[in-house]
């Protein structure tokens, strides 16, 4: 392929925050929900910055020079970055002091600088510092008899200069370094305030107004905040001789200590301070990101939620209940009644949650066998799993510990789970099982069952609240050898036999793409109606975009649905004529993956855990499954056709990387996750 109808990946990916960002810009979107939205745009650059920059950089410091797809040196790619991100951050500080800040004011929500403090504000944080903050606030001296301090990944801190005031035996110190304990004090302290107002001050602004009380005998002549981003990438272990769980473990160790890959700083810190600086971390300049206002824009996820007032948030969707599962008399009878397709958000993830309890709970459970990706730390799911063990039944868990910055928690789970007598193992060396499946094996009156759920999201309560994910329940016996087959594969390493239904990857996952692609290739070269829609969160492999360019070209119509990363060039002339992509963001993560082929008239639905990405089908075990129930296919088009119907919230990608968000030019406004919960509410489509 070409290295021009490869887009860049990661230019690709920028642009989709700059999307994330333009929903804060939105002055339809309610205020508050537009700071979050500015929040996550800021996190994501985090990741993106501890990743992917990260192994950029890695890449040529071991001299790797050798050009993407796209025909791009990690050199041009590192200087690309810089320069877009640059423009981007700009944007973000315009539109937080230009135009969020002054628009909360106006609805009594101030963040307060010292000199605007009332004496009844200066009071309260006099008291505060002195109770919460002095015990925990460690100021570092730089001079030669202390080294220079560590800064930790994405930790705050203060940079002051000083000057001695007395005169004393002890060595002195012109320049110093406080770190902002902000993982033990809130980022937005909340000050004393009229009734119907919100005041905060920022933590790093009151440690500055209160240090010259830490640094007796000097003049504090300058505080700026600093923050530094560092490579927080675990290394993957390479062969089977070492232990995973160790592995790891000593990789999180180290990932606090990674190489520097970004400092951020308040823009007026003096040339030579920030000099020192960049050298001790050994920075370049395109790794510079001056800011105004305040730095790590990230933590305005903490004055979104100290902040209660619904008018300014998005209206509420409560979770709504699955009608399927509630016509039996249990959770058993329903799934014989037939297969069950659960939407989340719009429907409740309790469903998920029940499924596992009464599996724990009821005597003739024999079996659990599940895979657990990101798990989060307060998770009921491996609580639930803990107690069906110590109720004696056999419980076996995939539990991955290579899901990035969970790593910790889902340590923490396998040692928890291994204590009640659970099977924990930890995944296939080499590869990530990013599949999400649990199998419960039952003893009824006719003999052996099998329970299934298959999923396109995680086992996480967390973000089963603000994730679109699909989940299919079902006791098809087919389905349910299928998935014994499976976790014998990630247990024991047993080698599979043929899938009744599934295609797993890395296994048969591309090749079973590349088929269904080819074929309808073939059904339009023949003149019959052909069309791809698929629905996923990222499309980078080469593979698969060069059939769906020759796909295109032999006259199928393809609209993808790609919320994140889009190497693919829609709409070139004579390559990608007939390919459509569109892009959306709004108040839910769009997460779920749905492949749909119409296979001469007989479509295949499929849902699945994987994007169209080479890690997904080569070095990870993801699995795609297909809904076989003619209603349920019903429910998953009718999902696709309102998200394609999309013009408020859906964003059109052109051949050039660039994007822009649709409008309704003169038709209905559709907002596909309003007209989804709609749906999911009346059962009533377009």
């Amino acid at each position: 392929m070409s290295a021009s109808l490869f887009f860049n990946r990661e230019l690709s990916w920028l642009e989709f925050n700059r999307r994330v960002l333009a929903e804060a810009q939105n002055e339809a979107v309610p205020l508050l929900e537009r700071v979050k939205f500015l929040a996550i745009f800021s996190s994501n650059l985090d990741e993106f910055f501890m990743v992917r920059v990260a192994r950029l950089k890695r890449r040529l410091e071991t001299g790797d020079h050798t050009p993407g797809p796209d025909g791009l040196t990690p050199t041009q790619m590192l200087a690309a970055i810089s320069e877009r991100v640059h423009q981007l951050v700009d944007e973000q500080h315009r539109c937080f002091l230009q135009d969020l800040e002054p628009r909360l004011e106006a609805e009594g929500i101030r963040i307060v600088a010292a000199a605007a403090l009332t004496p009844e504000q200066h009071q309260f944080l006099e008291g505060y510092f002195h109770r919460t903050l002095f015990p925990i606030v460690t100021p570092l001296a730089i001079d030669p008899g202390h080294p220079f301090p560590h800064l930790a990944n994405r930790s705050l801190c203060l940079v002051a200069t000083l000057r001695p005031t007395s005169m004393s035996h002890l060595p002195k110190t012109s320049l110093a370094v406080v770190h902002i304990p902000s993982q033990v004090a809130p980022r937005f302290i909340a000050l004393p305030s009229p009734p119907g107002q919100c005041a905060f001050m920022l933590l790093e602004d009151v440690i500055s107004l209160y240090l010259p009380q830490l640094y007796h005998g000097y003049d504090v002549l300058s505080t700026h905040a600093l923050r530094v981003t560092r490579d927080a990438d675990v290394q993957l272990p390479v062969g089977r001789s070492q232990d995973l769980l160790l592995t790891i473990e000593q990789s999180i160790r180290e990932r606090r200590m990674g190489l520097a890959v970004r400092v951020q700083y308040d823009a007026d810190i003096a040339p030579d301070v920030l000099a020192r600086f960049v050298s001790e971390l050994e920075l370049h300049p395109e790794d510079l990101y001056p800011g105004v206002g305040f730095t790590a824009f990230a933590d305005l996820f903490q004055l979104y939620s100290a902040v209660d007032l619904p008018r300014l948030k998005d209206h509420p969707q409560p979770p709504l209940p699955v009608p399927a599962l509630e016509s039996g008399p249990d959770m058993w009878a329903a799934l014989r009644a037939g297969d069950i397709l659960v939407h989340h958000p719009y429907q409740t993830f309790r469903a998920v949650t029940h499924f596992l309890e009464e599996a724990a709970n009821d005597p003739k459970v024999l079996a659990i066998k599940m895979t657990l990706y990101r798990v989060g730390p307060a998770s009921p799911i491996p609580q639930v799993l803990a107690r069906a063990a110590e109720n004696g039944k056999e419980v076996a868990v995939l539990l991955e510990l290579q899901a990035r910055f969970d790593e910790e928690a889902n340590i923490s789970w396998a040692r928890a789970l291994e204590e009640v007598g659970a099977h924990v193992v930890y995944g296939i060396v080499g590869y990530k099982t990013h599949c999400k499946a649990c199998l419960i094996v039952r003893q009824e009156a006719d003999g052996i069952r099998r329970y299934c759920h298959l999923a396109t999201g995680n086992y996480n309560v967390r973000t089963g609240a603000l994730y679109g994910d699909l989940g299919l329940f079902t006791s098809r016996n087919t389905v349910g050898e299928d998935l014994t087959e499976l976790f014998n594969l990630l247990t024991g390493y047993a080698h599979p036999r043929d899938f009744h239904h599934l295609l797993v990857a890395p296994f048969d996952l591309r090749e079973g793409l590349v088929q269904r692609i080819r074929r309808e290739a073939q059904q339009a070269r023949d003149g019959h109606p052909a069309r791809i829609i698929a629905k996923i969160n990222g499309l980078e492999d080469p593979t698969l975009i060069n059939e769906l360019y020759a796909a295109s070209q032999a006259g199928v119509q393809i609209d993808l649905i790609v919320r994140g990363l889009c190497c693919l060039r829609p709409g070139v002339p004579g390559v990608s004529d007939r390919i459509r992509v569109v892009s959306i963001i709004d108040r839910y993560l769009e997460h779920a993956r749905i492949y749909f082929f119409h296979n001469a008239g007989t479509p295949e639905y499929w849902l699945a855990s994987a994007d169209w990405m080479p890690r997904n089908l080569d070095n990870r075990v993801e699995v795609a499954f297909p809904i076989l129930d003619g209603a349920l296919q019903a429910q998953i088009r009718a999902i696709l056709d309102i998200q394609l119907a999309d013009n408020q919230k859906a964003h059109l990608l052109f051949s050039d990387g660039r994007s822009e968000r649709l409008t309704p030019d003169g038709s209905a406004a559709i907002r596909s996750q309003e007209r989804l919960y709609e749906f999911m509410a009346t059962g009533r489509p377009l």
